[in-house]
């Protein structure tokens, strides 16, 4: 008798065991968020300070995993390969999905289709900024001088195909001014360039440029939003700059096709839960950012919105894309 009492406790105990485990075993999988930069750049930045306060929120663990590369494509095409359970996401400026659909016929992925959108996770203008390599003065004064010097009239962003890439662009049009753009794998490797005087301008987000703004290693001379920047009081807009020109974008988080609405809510609370914290929107605003959260249904319409906006701007810009 004992020994089928013994047999039968061990028996209850090997089974809560093997079912606690799994009981807990959704909750402790790590959600893992793609990022196509490299660290350091207003992506990069923007998801750490989203995905610290999310593990929090979620109760699970939240990575950031950069897959630089493409402007962000790569990082896109192995999220479209994903399974729909939640664990693992993107966080995406928005070139590669409102830009690349006008640029590659063989894209790899439909951004209305092939993904889940989840949460709009901020917003955000671009800042023109002269390194050591320009000559002093204002933007019309380094203009004029790139005029004057086609070989040098060179600009830096993110990548190819990226908005910055398509903002000076508009702006070379509007200066009358042949710049020669030139791209980098993320905006921090870019800004280094740009302090190291081998290109003398670079169109990108704020936040790849403002500290070295405030320290003097460069000098943001226009913001590319209908408004000045909150981060950037004293720098005119391009408009006040003489040029007719407005670019902005957004960050979205998405998550592979099919997902369910219920995870999708449930995610999406948490970057909402996040927004609302003073402490991450001090730091977004610090950025040069705007810590602006929207739900997926906003988030899709936003871009379908700004896909609309940048057809005819890419499509008379002439640029030709490799693939």
């Amino acid at each position: 008798m004992k020994r089928r009492q013994f047999a039968a406790q061990a028996a209850a105990v090997i089974a809560t065991g093997a079912i606690a485990p799994m009981a807990f075993a959704q909750q402790d999988r790590t959600i893992r968020i793609l990022v196509g930069f490299p660290p350091g750049g207003s992506a990069d930045v923007v998801a750490r300070v989203l995905a610290d306060k999310m593990r929090v929120s979620l109760g699970q663990n939240v990575i950031i995993d950069n897959k630089p590369g493409a402007a962000g494509r790569l990082a896109l095409g192995e999220l479209r390969r994903a399974a729909p359970d939640g664990n693992t996401l993107a966080f995406s400026p928005s070139g590669a999905m409102v830009i690349h659909p006008w640029l590659y016929p063989n894209l790899g992925y439909d951004p209305a289709k092939d993904f889940t959108p989840i949460s709009l996770g901020g917003t955000f203008d671009f800042a023109v900024t002269a390194g050591p390599g320009a000559p002093p003065g204002d933007l019309k004064a380094v203009l004029a001088w790139m005029k004057a010097n086609p070989a040098k009239a060179n600009y830096a962003t993110s990548g190819a195909g990226t908005v910055p890439h398509f903002a000076g662009q508009l702006i070379a049009q509007a200066a009358g001014v042949p710049m020669m753009h030139v791209a980098y794998r993320g905006g921090a490797p870019a800004a280094q360039d740009l302090i190291g005087g081998q290109v003398p301008l670079m169109v990108d987000t704020a936040s790849e440029t403002i500290e070295h703004h405030r320290a003097g290693k460069v000098r943001i001379l226009a913001v590319t939003g209908d408004q000045r920047n909150r981060a950037l009081p004293d720098v005119p807009t391009l408009k006040e700059a003489g040029l007719n020109v407005t670019a902005d974008a957004f960050f979205g988080l998405y998550g592979p096709p099919g997902m369910s609405p219920a995870l999708v809510a449930r995610i999406d609370k948490a970057v909402a839960d996040a927004m609302r914290m003073p402490d991450v929107q001090e730091k977004i605003y610090a950025l040069g950012l705007v810590p602006t959260h929207a739900g997926p249904a906003e988030l899709a319409a936003t871009q379908a919105a700004h896909l609309k906006r940048w057809e005819m701007p890419i499509k008379n810009s002439g640029f030709k894309a490799d693939a």
